[in-house]
């Protein structure tokens, strides 16, 4: 595959591991790694991060919240995601811009578009926090608008399971997966490789979109250079 830019949707839970909430040290130490790995083999690269290790915005409306209350602070979460992932991929030896498109200077850079470019350009790893600055829209989305105006040819949504299947694998053993689909089959076929504001996005953006699985050591280095296990969403 080796494309020159990507972007890559990393969930909060990634971050979590075995623990299931919070940041896991030793899981965040070894992403960071994987990612610095596949940034000095000389591809772009862009996370945006979610932060469901934190606080889910739905959660909120249990909590007596309303939706863009809830999703304010799950915006915060995915921040303090995007903090701990720079630190821990320059830690790793690649250089690390967290940028959040909800401004708060004191800790981060604001997001703007030339100055992400400007960080790709120059070889840093650019971690998008914040979303898309606003409540109503999921991490998902902000990975396809980020994708798109960022000029990225690929997608790589980082997930617990290594593709898009027929079915959920963890309930039906018969699930097969799918090693390559177009946007259209996978519509019609009501495939959930994305929420659906996300995929029509990429889509209309003609972004390759490609599901893999994070939890083996190096799986993104692998899929960057057309290896592992992995389904491809093609225009």
């Amino acid at each position: 595959m080796r494309p020159k830019r990507v972007l890559v949707k990393l969930s909060g839970e990634a971050l979590a591991g075995q623990a299931g909430s919070g940041l896991d040290g030793h899981t965040l130490t070894a992403l960071a790694a994987d990612i610095a790995h596949a940034a000095r083999e000389g591809v772009e690269i862009a996370i945006v991060v979610g932060g469901g290790n934190f606080f889910r915005g739905l959660q909120g409306l249990n909590k007596g919240l309303d939706r863009p209350s809830a999703d304010s602070i799950g915006m915060l979460g995915t921040v303090m995601n995007a903090l701990a992932l720079e630190h821990a991929i320059e830690t790793a030896g690649a250089p690390a811009r967290a940028m959040s498109a909800v401004p708060m200077p004191s800790l981060c850079e604001s997001y703007a578009r030339r100055r992400a470019l400007d960080h790709l350009s120059n070889g840093k790893v650019v971690i998008l926090g914040g979303g898309t600055g606003n409540p109503y829209f999921t991490t998902d989305t902000g990975a396809a608008l980020r994708a798109a105006e960022l000029d990225c040819s690929h997608l790589l949504k980082a997930t617990q399971v290594d593709g898009v299947y027929t079915a959920d694998p963890k309930i039906d053993p018969k699930a097969t997966r799918y090693d390559t689909l177009t946007h259209a089959e996978a519509i019609k076929r009501d495939l959930k490789v994305m929420d659906t504001a996300a995929f029509a996005l990429a889509r209309d953006a003609g972004l390759t979109i490609v599901v893999f699985s994070i939890a083996e050591t190096g799986a993104l280095a692998a899929v960057l250079r057309g290896e592992g296990r992995a389904t491809y969403v093609t225009p």
